[in-house]
């Protein structure tokens, strides 16, 4: 009896044992598909932010040309750059408010395709010598980046959440920055073949960013009706309301990081082609690389330790802001000497690195789906004016003295230390679902 007893026993724990070890291999083999498929929806959310990048800052290096072979002056040029990032960050909003109402990828499809189109028709207007045709298609190329990288973020949103969301938006940053890399590289490799090159080859990369979308990212479902526009306008100043004191310093936190961050890169830029220096084309967009570097290290890194962990993104931000600080106080005295000057705007770069995805986790986190394509894309407009104010604002500052440049920027880092550590308090902010 004892015996028969104690068998049945034995039986019963080696059925629970094998059904214990069955569903330890399920899982395993369930986190292991998971881990598999989020890696190929990294990489496809990763190449939108990059497409966004390589359409604008590969051009950069053959303003130049693009002046003496199209007969247009400097501030014509200009244009090329200044008009994408207005439209961009005027059309921005809308393509968020389209996202919450249809789905993500129903508008980050034709916004790719719109992009890669207007690239082409740009590149036919540097062939055929027509400034009007191709500063059209730069506008239009505008209305087509609206609907990319801002939408992403949010799309990142609906995908994952906790530590997977968080790891996610790093990669978003990450991905920013490297374009940011690569691009004025790329630039002046294409240009070398023939000067308008890089208008077609942003195209490809296009076409290569919307096949990655359509297949390697499944969107979930809708869980509920979009509201009539009035009712959806009215939660988001409800969200503003509740949510506003630490969301606006937030948002113009984000901005102001990337206006320091592309307005001191272009001041590095402009100083490292006149004497003493006299180094221009790959070699000089290398050493712009260094301080990109640094940021897009960080950004990667901080996006995959923070998770959900309010505290500790207070704690990141606020280091990574004194960093700022520290680094661009020190750059009033200590621009004179290159290596020192380079090390301390990496240092800067790393702090950016610290503060930028630790606010759009927050941001990304702190709504509901329903709207949180709008409150994304109103911060990327405001990302987007930053970046586009950078550089003519440091040009300006460029002719009052080198101090005033780095006085500025620190007295802004500063700034922002102060709005972070007073107002960014997002206790109990993050949202659950997903």
């Amino acid at each position: 009896m004892h015996t028969k007893e104690a068998n049945g026993k034995k039986n019963s724990e080696n059925i629970f044992e094998d059904k214990s070890e069955n569903n330890t291999k399920n899982n395993t083999k369930n986190k292991s598909k998971n881990k598999k498929g989020h890696i190929w929806e990294y990489i496809a959310i990763a190449t939108i932010p990059l497409v966004l990048v390589l359409g604008n800052s590969m051009l950069v290096p053959i303003l130049p040309d693009m002046q003496e072979r199209m007969g247009i002056s400097r501030f014509q040029s200009s244009l090329v750059i200044t008009l994408f990032s207005i439209t961009a960050g005027l059309i921005i909003p809308v393509s968020g408010y389209l996202s919450d109402r249809f789905t993500r990828k129903a508008v980050i499809v034709p916004s790719l395709i719109v992009y890669g189109s207007a690239g082409v028709l740009a590149g036919l207007g540097a062939v055929w010598n027509s400034y009007p045709i191709l500063i059209t298609a730069r506008a239009i190329q505008g209305l087509g980046a609206a609907g990319t990288a801002p939408i992403a973020m949010a799309l990142v949103g609906d995908l994952y959440k906790g530590g997977t969301a968080s790891k996610a938006l790093g990669l978003i940053e990450a991905s920013n920055g490297a374009g940011k890399v690569v691009s004025p590289i790329l630039g002046s490799l294409l240009a070398l073949i023939v000067w308008f090159a890089p208008f077609f080859a942003f195209p490809i990369f296009c076409v290569l960013a919307l096949l990655a979308v359509i297949f390697m990212i499944k969107e979930p479902p809708k869980e509920k009706e979009a509201e009539p526009l009035k009712a959806y306008l009215k939660q988001i100043r409800g969200i503003f309301r509740e949510k506003g004191r630490w969301l606006i310093p937030a948002f113009f936190a984000g901005s102001i990081s990337l206006f320091i961050l592309f307005g001191v890169l272009f001041y590095l830029s402009q100083i490292l082609e006149e004497e003493p220096y006299s180094i221009e084309g790959v070699r000089k967009g290398l050493i712009l690389a260094i301080p990109l570097l640094g940021m897009v290290i960080t950004s990667y890194t901080t996006g995959a330790k923070i998770k959900e962990n309010v505290k500790l993104m207070r704690w990141l931000m606020n280091i990574g802001l004194i960093m700022m600080t520290v680094s661009l106080a020190l750059a009033i005295f200590l621009n004179t000497n290159l290596y020192i000057f380079i090390g301390l705007l990496t240092l800067s770069g790393i702090g950016t690195g610290l503060l930028l995805p630790c606010l759009n986790t927050l941001i990304t986190g702190s709504v509901e789906r329903e709207q949180r394509g709008m409150i994304t894309s109103l911060y990327n407009s405001l990302r987007f004016i930053g970046v586009a104010c950078g550089p003519p604002l440091f040009g300006w500052l460029m002719n009052i003295s080198d101090q005033a440049i780095f006085i500025t920027v620190s007295s802004l880092a500063l700034l922002m230390l102060a709005l972070v550590f007073f107002f960014i308090k997002p206790k109990g902010e993050m949202t659950k679902k997903a």
